[in-house]
Order: C-alpha cells, then structure tokens, then sequence
C-alpha cells in the first residue's frame, strides 16, 4: 500500500489514529489483534513492527548490535532507530510488559515446582 504525500486534516489525522487504537484496545485476545492486523497490513509490515520490539528487548537485555543483527537479521541502521527511540514512553512501556510476563512466567515457574515438591513430599 503506498501512502499519500498529502497531509491529512489535523482533525481527520487524530480520528483515524483513534479509532485504530480503539480497535486494538477493544480486542479480547492476541489472536484477535493479530487477526485485525493480518487484515489490515502486510506480513512485512507486521514483520517491521514485531521486529523493532523485539530490538527494542535485546537492547534492554544490554545484547551487543552484532548478536541483534545476527540474531533477528536486521541492519545496523534498524538497531539505531530503535535505540533513538527506547526512552520513548510508549517504546518503554512495551518492554515493561514484555519484562512484568517474562518476570510472572519465571515466578510461576517457580511456584509451580516448590509445589510439585511439597506434594512429593507429602506423598511419601
């Protein structure tokens, strides 16, 4: 899809982004956001953004330019637009929630083998 080089209204702008986000915000699931968004963009498109977050994590993790360009098979360039842009609040918040379910994925985890070993235990 080519994007026209005409500006859009301010107004007409600021409706179309909220009625984008609105969708997104409204979905139950990550199946159903990822279903609006296979609709409404290509593989590459989504491929781009899915990309640029998972950067965005690495970089965070303090993992080298190399092992990201490596790794996600990205350019340079793409590494340092992201870095630009990761004290961004939105860029910062996606990679809070990516560490509060890694951190909540790691605690149950936890939980769940403390408790298979107390149930061990007292089945002996």
């Amino acid at each position: 899809m080519k994007i026209s080089k005409q500006d859009l209204n301010p107004q007409i702008k600021k409706q179309v982004y909220e009625i984008f986000y609105q969708v997104l915000s409204d979905c139950k699931n990550k199946n159903e956001v990822g279903e609006i968004l296979e609709s409404l963009m290509s593989q590459v498109e989504i491929l781009a953004i899915a990309k640029r977050l998972a950067i965005a994590i690495f970089l965070d993790k303090g993992h080298s330019y190399e092992h990201i360009k490596k790794t996600l098979k990205v350019s340079s360039a793409s590494i340092a637009s992201v870095a630009e842009n990761l004290n961004q609040k939105g860029l910062v918040k996606a990679v809070e929630k990516v560490k509060a379910d890694e951190w909540a994925e790691d605690w149950s985890n936890k939980i769940s083998k403390t408790l298979g070993r107390l149930i061990k235990r007292e089945l002996k």
